[in-house]
């Protein structure tokens, strides 16, 4: 007897590229619906603040970026003064950010790229954004995307886990997956989509412990049946504003 799970898998088993892409776009309608006020999770003023606050987050959450940002911004507020920041200073200010030592010597050399390269201010290019230190596609989306108003997608873990979950790709290569899933929507969708899914993923399609018993997007996963199927169960799994006690 097939389990939940394997029946979801045999279901879309078949789904043709057009099936695919109009089952992607549903998704993203309801996602759309139920995260309403889905946005980026970092706290930021400019570009500049994105780009670090991003490179912080590597290995952390956006909570604990948004609690060391305050301070670091007040000393260090443009690229001018942190590409002349005294290392251990900057060490201080974000340690609990962990790998807090790496993490500095790249915000400085950052700095100090955007000084020597651009007078300070962050480029608003895909191909100048890369080569900076410290800066991969996914911290440069998310800089183009919600400091630009450059559409972009973000793979970062929960993107790819979900995008995985979902059929969207079966890549574990980012580049690769990002390709995959930028072709099933129109350009302009990218950003948010990007928000909704991770905002997806950070709620209810939790890596270990999906909440599946209370997933909008049951009928339409792949995947529904490997997490709780139990909706009093999947309720208590929910995190954030959705979490019972919120």
């Amino acid at each position: 007897m097939l389990t939940v799970a394997e029946k979801s898998a045999r279901k879309f088993a078949k789904e043709t590229p057009l099936g695919r892409t109009r089952r992607a776009r549903k998704i993203n309608r309801i996602l759309a619906e139920v995260y309403p006020n889905a946005k980026c999770e970092l706290d930021f003023e400019t570009p500049f603040q994105l780009l670090i606050a991003t490179v912080l987050s590597a290995q952390t959450t956006d909570i604990r970026v948004n609690a060391v940002t305050p301070g670091l911004f007040s000393v260090f507020p443009d690229a001018h003064s942190l590409a002349v920041a005294n290392l251990i200073e900057v060490e201080e200010l974000i340690h609990s950010t962990g790998f807090y030592r790496a993490k500095a010597r790249n915000i400085v050399k950052l700095a100090d790229e955007l000084v020597e390269l651009y007078d300070g201010e962050v480029p608003n290019s895909l191909d100048k954004l890369v080569k900076l230190a410290g800066v991969g596609r996914k911290t440069a989306n998310v800089v183009l995307g919600n400091a630009f108003d450059t559409p972009g997608l973000t793979v970062d873990t929960h993107m790819g886990r979900l995008a995985r979950r979902l059929g969207w790709t079966d890549e574990d290569d980012a580049v690769k997956a990002e390709h995959d899933i930028a072709a099933l929507f129109p350009k302009k969708e990218l950003t948010l989509l990007s928000h909704r899914v991770i905002f997806h993923g950070r709620r209810i399609c939790h890596s270990r412990r999906p909440a599946c018993g209370v997933c909008p997007l049951m009928t339409l996963c792949p995947s529904f049946g490997t997490g709780e199927l139990d909706p009093d169960k999947a309720r208590a799994l929910l995190r954030f504003e959705m979490a019972p006690q919120a």
